[in-house]
C-alpha cells in the first residue's frame, strides 16, 4: 500500500508517527519544514508539494479546519486534480457537515473514493495511538483503511455510508464535551466561591458521579486555572460549535445551549483567550462570580 499524510501539526504528527512505527512506508508533507524533518528523521519520505503526495493508494489528510481542507483538496494543484482514480481520500480532520458532503461528491465525480475518519483524543492520544475514530463512507474503502485505523487507534467505530455522518458525529461529541466543560466551570465557581477546594470537588465528581477522563482533566484544568499549554485551542472550539450550529440549522434541530457556548467562546476570543486550551470557557464562569479566572 502507498501511503501519504497530509497535515502534520500537533495531531497529524503524532498519528503518521503511529503509522511509521507500526512499520507503513509513509510519505508526508506539511507547509512548516520542522515537522516534515521531524518525521523524515523517523524514515518517512517527504513529499514536495500536494501533488507528489498524492501518489499514493491512500491518502490521508489531518488538516485544521474547511479553509485548509478546502484549499489543499479542492485547490489548483490540489488532491482533487492528482490522486489516482480508485484511490482513497481518508479526511481525519474535524470539518463541517456541509464541506463534506462536497469533498464526497467532488471525489465521487472524479472516481476516487473518500472516506471521513475524524478522531477523538488529544494530541498525547494520537502519539499514543490511542485515538477513537469514527468512519463513514463506502464499506470496501473501510475495509481497507482498517490496518490503519488499528495503527493509529484503540477502536474504530463504523457509521455508515455516507462520509459527513462521521463529522457530525465528531462535532456532535465535541458538543457534548464542550456544554461539560461550561457546566463543571459554573459548579466550580459555585463550590469555590462558598470556600470549597475546586480540585477536591472534582475529584468527588471524577470518582463518583461522572468517572470519566473529561471530567476529570478538564474540571482540574479549570479548578487550577491551567490553559497552556493548549492541548485544543479555544479557536478550534469555536470553530466545532459554529459547525453544530449549522448542521442543526439545516437539519432544523434547535440546539439553545449550543447558542450559549458560542457566545462563551467569542467572551473568551474577544478577551485575547486564542492561545488557550478550549477548557478556558470554564473559567469564565469564575469572572462572572467575582472570582477572577479560576
Amino acid at each position: 500500500m502507498k501511503l501519504s499524510f497530509i497535515g502534520l501539526g500537533r495531531m497529524g504528527a503524532g498519528m503518521a508517527g503511529s503509522l511509521l512505527r507500526a512499520g507503513f512506508e509513509l510519505t508526508v508533507y506539511n507547509r512548516s519544514q520542522p515537522a516534515l524533518e521531524a518525521l523524515v528523521g523517523r524514515g518517512a519520505h517527504a513529499a514536495a508539494n500536494v501533488a507528489a503526495a498524492c501518489d499514493a493508494d491512500v491518502l490521508i489528510s489531518m488538516l485544521a479546519d474547511d479553509a485548509a481542507a478546502e484549499a489543499v483538496v479542492l485547490g489548483e494543484g490540489g488532491v482533487l486534480e492528482h490522486l489516482p482514480r480508485d484511490a482513497i481520500h481518508l479526511s481525519m480532520s474535524t470539518l463541517s457537515v456541509a464541506l463534506s458532503k462536497r469533498l464526497a461528491t467532488a471525489h465521487a465525480s472524479a472516481g476516487q473514493r473518500y472516506v471521513a475518519a475524524p478522531v477523538f483524543g488529544r494530541p498525547d492520544a494520537a502519539a499514543a495511538a490511542k485515538l477513537f475514530i469514527v468512519a463513514a463512507g463506502d464499506s470496501s474503502a473501510i475495509a481497507a483503511c482498517q490496518p490503519l485505523f488499528d495503527a493509529m487507534g484503540q477502536r474504530t467505530f463504523p457509521l455508515g455510508t455516507e462520509p459527513s455522518q462521521a463529522n457530525l458525529v465528531k462535532l456532535s461529541g465535541n458538543f457534548l464535551l464542550a456544554a461539560a466543560i461550561e457546566a463543571l466551570g459554573e459548579a466550580i465557581a459555585l463550590v469555590g466561591k462558598a470556600g470549597v477546594d475546586p480540585e477536591a470537588f472534582v475529584d468527588v465528581l471524577a470518582s463518583s458521579i461522572f468517572p470519566a477522563p473529561a471530567y476529570r482533566n478538564y474540571g482540574l484544568a479549570i479548578a487550577q486555572g491551567k490553559f497552556e499549554p493548549a492541548g485544543f485551542t479555544a479557536p478550534l472550539g469555536f470553530k466545532d460549535i459554529r459547525f453544530v450550529l449549522q448542521a442543526a440549522e439545516a437539519l432544523e434541530v434547535p440546539l439553545p445551549l449550543a447558542g450559549l457556548l458560542r457566545d462563551r467562546f467569542l467572551r473568551l476570543l474577544a478577551g485575547g483567550g486564542e492561545r488557550l486550551d478550549w477548557a478556558a470557557i470554564g473559567g469564565l464562569a469564575g469572572e462572572d462570580a467575582g472570582r477572577g479566572q479560576t
